[in-house]
């Protein structure tokens, strides 16, 4: 499984994590001093999270530097929307959780790979502006420190949906679906995956 940071690390760091809001918006900075951009342990409380992303490159930064972010829960829901303006700023997310549901919202200029310890669902969103673009549960052969990577490790359920770069926003889910529905957007490849909703002739 692809990663920046050996997981095992988390659990000799986790009485560390800093005390930060289980709700709302948090702002993505570079930590030159830590393993991680940003973490944050929800324990046993829900997390629901807007992560942004920095549109500029802060000061002794290295160039190919990828943003990097934990969050970690026992077994509540796990909501996380990567909010991203700037395509230049590739990030690593790594959740860690027991029995978890998760649910993320990715950028849908998302481009890289997924790394999941179970199934997971995609939003029709997700299907036309982001599938073509990822890899998913590849073995891992070389890291591409110029992409985005995400992995996901719980028992619980995994979904991703999109978050529209344009509108800086969550999908519109009625019109994706109709995009799908009627075969506006490119055929997505043939994975492995569940659907959110299946048609038939």
């Amino acid at each position: 499984m692809s990663s920046d940071h050996s997981t095992l690390s988390f659990e000799k760091s986790r009485p560390l994590l800093d005390r930060l809001s289980m709700r709302g918006t948090q702002k993505v900075k570079y930590q030159e001093d830590s393993d991680w951009d940003f973490h944050v342990d929800g324990g046993k409380l829900p997390l629901d999270l807007s992560l942004i992303l920095p549109h500029y490159r802060a000061r002794n930064q290295p160039i190919d530097h990828r943003m990097s972010m934990l969050v970690a829960n026992d077994t509540e829901h796990i909501k996380l929307k990567v909010c991203r303006s700037f395509p230049r700023c590739q990030f690593y997310l790594e959740v860690l959780a027991e029995t978890s549901d998760v649910t993320i919202w990715l950028p849908s200029d998302f481009k890289g790979q997924i790394h999941t310890s179970g199934k997971a669902s995609f939003s029709a969103g997700f299907v036309n502006r982001i599938l073509q673009n990822v890899r998913i549960n590849e073995p891992d052969i070389q890291e591409f420190y110029n992409e985005d990577d995400v992995v996901v490790v719980t028992r619980g359920h995994i979904a991703f949906r999109m978050w529209d770069v344009r509108t800086c926003s969550s999908e519109n889910t009625h019109k994706e679906s109709l995009k799908r529905m009627f075969g506006c957007s490119r055929k997505a490849p043939e994975t492995a995956i569940d659907w959110d909703f299946l048609l038939k002739d």
